[in-house]
């Protein structure tokens, strides 16, 4: 959606159009001087494969290779310097190319996206074109390659333009060398601005209008130029690992137009005060950790029209003076910590495109002035804590295609006037208050794509005009208290869904599905507490889907054989628990879902061995089932494994010592309730990360490991109705996490003392440890 608005990554071409020259050369007619035969080797090297560059095997370079014997006149070479109807031409109307009128010299090259490949020898001949002015290699490919240090003879540079071309290394001293370079670009690369950094290079080229360094890695703070750059318009340091605090005066700056400091995860500053008019177009901060309250004086920034400061830690009230921007057209606040009111006044804004506020502690009624804001074609306000309102003011925004109100702290009805947003193509209305029913209008909003209507109190039967949305993707209606009986059918006609989530309501679905008619499409389906008595038959054709929720029904027997290639390459989550299932109708060794990582069918019948997972597995719950047999040592091979719940089953022997090799990543270790005997497993070391485990009502026997205490992490920790014989474990008030310590019905003796220090057991809320001997 953010691409149809006016995005941060296009400020390279906008700065770029801003200070280069026309390009237009017109039909000069001129004899060649020598720096136009420089080019002309400098075109052999690059496509003949006899010098810089390899030739290209196709596209509008070809010609150029078989043109080549005419370097010294002034023939065609190829339809990217020259078109096919102007071969005899002057080669200083050649595309790309610009001469000076009275010397012939040629000023200006341009090979952006010329499919050059290989890299640029330091004999090149592009570097006896000592008179250019003006330079673009954008947008090639130098195989990770160097700038020559030969660029410093092109000491009339204006322009350089390097970006996207696949250079790497270091950004060469050299470069400080063209004192000329009103424009500098190298984004893009794998470059590295260490020696010299960033404060020589702000130094050395006070020339400069527009700085771009988009990735390259500074990993710097930025000096304080304000002093050297009064001409600078553009300054473009996106994710260039800058730190500290970022100087306030560049914001000062009388002619800065363009600024990116976005994806700065490190970098600080706040925005300062501005004194009177500022010419300032685009400020992205976005992702860095800027602070503070935004000040009175924005509205001071008057031309601006894009102003990105998500996912920073600003907070405060927004000020009214936000509404003085009347020519913004991009907004996104989201992600930090503004509160109180929007003010009233952001309805002046009404050229706004997109507004996103999510994921503030914004409160108070969403102001109906937002209805002036006819523009909008993005807008989110959710998470945030607004009081119940009229939301009247939203149908008057037409143009919207997308729109998130959800986990807003909305009630009552769906609005009504949401039935005039005929270009609506993504509504997200989840996590609030919402009852009533799912009104029938809804199937007249013809272009939605995506509905999330979840965690609401939306009750009522689907109403059929729904199943009229021919664009539908993603259908989520789960955990609401939807009523009715559904076929399965009328959701398969919807010929684009891949989404479905219906889990948690009361819904009744009939499985009359015809396998033929079912294309391979889905990749999540949520049919969890949908009275089903059997698996739905429909599944057998889904070999593509990543996420299946069949819990909580009424499916008894056996997993058929068939189910194990729904999804056998993409399935990711399964959750088959609380049904009536004993088991596979053919017991596999391993599980046969290659990416599985979450695999549920606790809360069955299941009965057998444990089904080897694969290695992305990172949650096994299986509890609650019948299942014997001993837990097989591969199962400490499991390196991505967090949760491991084996609790209530009938398993058997000793545990296996790896276990403690697993707890370096492991988080959740439940294996109660069974039949498991030895000692604990007695080696944890400082990598634990264990926040709970559960070994009661086996027959564990032994003490509890002392190494036990490297498990700084536990919050949980039951061994309650073992066979353990060890004194009262007080060692274990040094865990700083623990809550709930269990030690019932075992052979403990010695006295509980009391605590030495305030910061033994100081979390404790819950201590069982029965009677000590």
């Amino acid at each position: 959606m953010r691409d149809q608005i006016h995005d941060m990554s296009v400020l390279t071409d906008k700065v770029m159009g801003h200070i280069t020259p026309g390009m237009d050369a017109g039909s000069i007619q001129l004899n060649i001087p020598p720096s136009s035969r420089a080019r002309f080797e400098f075109f052999n090297g690059f496509y003949s494969g006899r010098g810089d560059f390899a030739a290209p095997k196709s596209g509008p370079c070809v010609s150029l290779m078989s043109a080549w014997h005419c370097c010294n006149s002034r023939k065609a070479l190829s339809s990217i310097i020259l078109p096919q109807e102007e071969s005899g031409g002057d080669c200083c109307s050649w595309n790309g190319v610009e001469c000076d009128n009275s010397t012939g010299h040629v000023i200006v090259l341009d090979l952006s996206s010329s499919y050059l490949k290989g890299s640029i020898n330091s004999g090149s001949s592009l570097f006896r074109l000592v008179h250019l002015e003006w330079l673009s290699l954008k947008d090639n490919v130098f195989n990770n390659s160097e700038i020559p240090s030969e660029i410093r003879n092109l000491s009339r540079l204006t322009s350089l333009d390097l970006s996207h071309s696949n250079f790497s290394g270091h950004v060469l001293s050299e470069i400080l060398e063209l004192s000329e370079l009103k424009f500098l670009d190298l984004s893009g690369n794998s470059l590295k601005l260490r020696k010299p950094g960033l404060g020589s290079l702000l130094e050395k080229l006070t020339n400069l209008h527009g700085l771009v360094l988009s990735d390259v890695k500074i990993s710097s703070s930025v000096p304080n130029v304000s002093a050297n750059f009064s001409s600078l318009t553009s300054l473009i340091l996106s994710n260039c690992d800058l730190r500290e605090e970022f100087p306030t005066g560049i914001f000062k700056l009388p002619t800065l137009q363009f600024l990116s400091l976005q994806s700065n995860q490190e970098l600080t500053g706040y925005l300062p005060d501005i004194q009177g008019s500022h010419p300032l177009l685009k400020l992205s901060l976005a992702n860095t950790s800027f602070f503070g309250q935004l000040p009175e004086s924005i509205g001071n920034f008057k031309s601006l029209d894009y102003l990105d400061i998500n996912n920073c830690h600003f907070s405060g009230k927004l000020p009214r003076s936000l509404g003085n921007l009347t020519a913004l057209k991009y907004l996104d606040l989201s992600c930090n910590n503004f509160s109180g009111p929007i003010p009233p006044s952001v309805g002046n804004l009404n050229q706004l495109m997109s507004l996103n506020f999510y994921y503030n502690n914004f409160s108070g009624e969403i102001p109906s002035s937002l209805a002036n804001l006819t523009h909008l074609v993005y807008l989110s306000l959710s998470t945030n804590s607004f009081d119940h309102g009229t939301l009247s003011w939203i149908g008057k925004q037409t143009n919207l295609t997308y729109l998130d109100l959800s986990n807003a702290n909305l009630t009552g009805k769906i609005p009504s006037s949401l039935r005039n947003l005929t270009q609506i193509s993504i509504l997200y209305l989840w996590g609030n208050k919402l009852d009533g029913q799912i009104p029938p209008w809804i199937g007249n909003l013809t272009k939605l794509s995506e509905i999330k209507f979840q965690e609401n109190i939306l009750s009522g039967s689907i109403p059929e005009s729904l199943f009229k949305l021919e664009n539908l993707e993603l259908l989520y209606l789960q955990k609401n208290q939807l009523t009715g009986i559904l076929k399965l059918d009328s959701f398969l006609e919807l010929k684009n869904l891949t989404g479905l989530q219906l889990s948690g309501n009361n819904l009744s679905l009939l499985n009359n599905v015809s396998i033929i008619a079912t294309p391979r499409r889905f990749k999540l389906l949520g049919l969890a507490s949908c009275n089903l008595s059997e698996f739905p038959s429909f599944l057998r054709s889904q070999h593509e889907l990543e996420f299946l929720e069949l819990a909580d029904n009424k499916i008894h027997g056996q997993i058929p054989n068939w189910f194990k290639d729904v999804g056998k390459e993409t399935l990711q989550y399964l959750n088959l628990g609380f049904n009536f299932l004993t088991g596979f109708q053919e017991l596999p060794t391993a599980l046969p879902w290659s990416s599985l990582e979450v695999f549920n069918l606790e809360f069955n019948m299941l009965q057998g061995s444990l089904p080897h997972p694969p290695p992305t597995i990172s949650s096994y719950l299986v509890s609650n089932n019948s299942l014997s047999g001993e837990i097989p040592p591969m199962i400490c091979k499991l390196s991505s494994l967090l949760v491991l719940d084996l609790s209530n089953n009938n398993l058997t022997g000793m545990l296996p010592p790896c276990l403690v090799i697993l707890s370096d990543s492991l988080k959740v270790l439940n294996l109660r309730n069974n039949h498991f005997s030895g000692a604990i497993p007695p080696t944890y070391t400082k990598s634990c990360r264990l926040s709970m485990m559960g070994l009661s009502q086996n027959q564990l026997q032994g003490r509890i490991p002392r190494s036990l205490a490297n498990c700084t992490q536990i919050e949980v920790l039951i061994l309650g109705n073992n066979q353990i014989s060890d004194t009262f474990p007080s060692w274990l008030g040094t865990l700083p996490k623990l809550k709930v310590l269990i030690l019932r019905a075992n052979r403990l003796h010695g006295v509980i003392g009391k605590p030495q220090t305030k910061s033994e057991f100081s979390k404790l809320q819950i201590i069982d440890p029965q009677t000590i001997g």
